[in-house]
């Protein structure tokens, strides 16, 4: 009984990082429904009071069309704001968003 106990301790010791990197996992698929080219994508960690840099850089994001973006600061946190700016200069913006909760961001 006390070994089928160790091992039981064991697996578990063993399973928990790959929970925990699941659990970490700040990818998140940015999907445009907005009827417009998404130009600019900035993802920040909500504790910042400034956008990190145009996650998109020189590429652009067309209506109905998708991009997986890992949004990952390095900071390990997890609530981040997104600020969409679509064709036309239309602005998107939403506050305090768990990307280690979603898998999946829409812009509408």
């Amino acid at each position: 009984m006390r070994h089928l106990l160790l091992a039981t301790l064991l697996s578990a010791a063993t399973l928990t990082p790959v929970l925990a990197q699941a659990a970490e996992d700040r990818r998140v698929e940015v999907v445009n429904a907005s009827g417009r080219e998404l130009r600019e994508f900035y993802a920040s960690n909500s504790q910042r009071s400034n956008w990190e840099e145009d996650i998109l850089g020189d590429s652009t994001l067309p209506s109905g069309r998708s991009v997986m973006i890992n949004i990952d600061d390095g900071s390990g946190a997890c609530r981040f704001d997104v600020l969409a700016v679509l064709e036309g200069g239309r602005r998107v913006e939403q506050r305090n968003i768990n990307v280690c909760e979603i898998s999946r961001f829409t812009v509408r």
